[in-house]
Formats: C-alpha cells, sequence, structure tokens
C-alpha cells in the first residue's frame, strides 16, 4: 500500500476515533486534503476490513457523516456498561411528539399542540433537553412562533442518513377498506334497530 494511501487511512480512523458526532466526509476531505470520493472509498475499505476481521466496533454511515458504534452482537453487553439514566426511555406522549416534528418540521409548539390535541410543551421541552429538536426559526405569519426541527442527534440515534430515509407515513396509516368498515361500523352505531316485534306505531306520540 502506497505510503500517502496509509496516511490518509489512519487520518479517517484518527478523525473519526475522537469525533463527538458523526463526520461528513467532505469535511475529512478538506482536513486530509483528498477528494471526498477517496474519503467514501477509505471508509468502505475500513468498514468492509473490520467486518470480516469480527471487530467488536463497525465503521457506519449515519446522520451524513461517519462514526464508530459498537457491534450489534455485542448489544446486551454494551447495555450493561451503559449508565441507565443515559438510556432511559423516552414517555409514549415524548416519542409522538417527535414522530409529529420529525414528519411535518419545521412546526411551532402550537401546531404540535394542534396535532395531538393536547398541550405539548412538556414533551417539547423533553426533546429539547435530550438534544432531539432544536429550534430552527421564526414563523413568518403572526406572532413570530418559534419553529422546531429534529436535530442530527436524532438520525444518529436511529441509524438513518437523512430524514429521506425515514419510512412513509403510509406504511402507519390504515387502508381504504379498514378506514370504510370502521365509517360504516359507527354509522350502524349511531342508528339502532327497533327490537322485534316493534313498530312504528308503538311509538309514543310527539
Amino acid at each position: 500500500m502506497r505510503g500517502e494511501s496509509l496516511e490518509a487511512r489512519r487520518a479517517v480512523e484518527a478523525i473519526v476515533m475522537v469525533a463527538e458526532e458523526p463526520v461528513p466526509p467532505g469535511l475529512m476531505a478538506q482536513l486530509i486534503e483528498i477528494s471526498s470520493e477517496q474519503v467514501e472509498a477509505i471508509c468502505e475499505q475500513l468498514a468492509e476490513e473490520y467486518r470480516a476481521e469480527s471487530r467488536g466496533f463497525e465503521l457506519i454511515r449515519v446522520a451524513g457523516g461517519y462514526r464508530f458504534g459498537s457491534h450489534p452482537d455485542a448489544e446486551s453487553h454494551v447495555k450493561r456498561f451503559v449508565v441507565s439514566g443515559q438510556s432511559a426511555r423516552l414517555s409514549s406522549a415524548a416519542q409522538e411528539t417527535l414522530a409529529i416534528v420529525a414528519y411535518k418540521q419545521p412546526l411551532s409548539r402550537a401546531q404540535v399542540s394542534a396535532i395531538r390535541g393536547v398541550n405539548a410543551e412538556g414533551a417539547m421541552r423533553t426533546l429539547q433537553q435530550r438534544g432531539l429538536v432544536q429550534e430552527v426559526g421564526r414563523d413568518s405569519g403572526p406572532g413570530n412562533a418559534r419553529l422546531f426541527a429534529t436535530t442530527p442527534a436524532l438520525l444518529e440515534r436511529l441509524g438513518l442518513d437523512s430524514l429521506d430515509d425515514l419510512p412513509p407515513l403510509a406504511d402507519f396509516v390504515p387502508g381504504a377498506e379498514v378506514i370504510e368498515a370502521l365509517e360504516n361500523s359507527l354509522m350502524a352505531d349511531s342508528h339502532p334497530v327497533l327490537e322485534t316485534g316493534a313498530s312504528s306505531s308503538d311509538a309514543p306520540p310527539a
């Protein structure tokens, strides 16, 4: 292997190793003074080597960049090591709110509350504290409400490269036949049938 290629590989490994967030290939290209395509090729080679050697970690592409992550096979051991407070699960309210922001962003707190049907102030604060949601601007309408969107940390947690990789909402929406059956059921419930033997003449006078 050529000396300059080995130096570039070592540089990529070192940068990703010390980074706290996924490192974009373009940034590494500027720092190492090679092309983004070369950085991508190096990362793919390194990732393949780690897999072939059955390492306990992986080099993965996530949130638009590269970072090291523990191998899925070591998940149970990693969970024992991680401090329970740092891995605390989000409440169902926070999860619902996060899903709304992820698919509808950017939007205001009031818009989130309107979609959920309940006040979302507490859930939004929790998501901001967790670094999953951030303020991204102001609405141009009356009141100039603050607008919020998800952060790269969410993509990193989900293992996605971009928001385009989110599953389509259609996957979570019932089909037309299910909705039609539900509507028919509701209509039937709202018009009870008269008991056997009853007739319109049995009804009390108005």
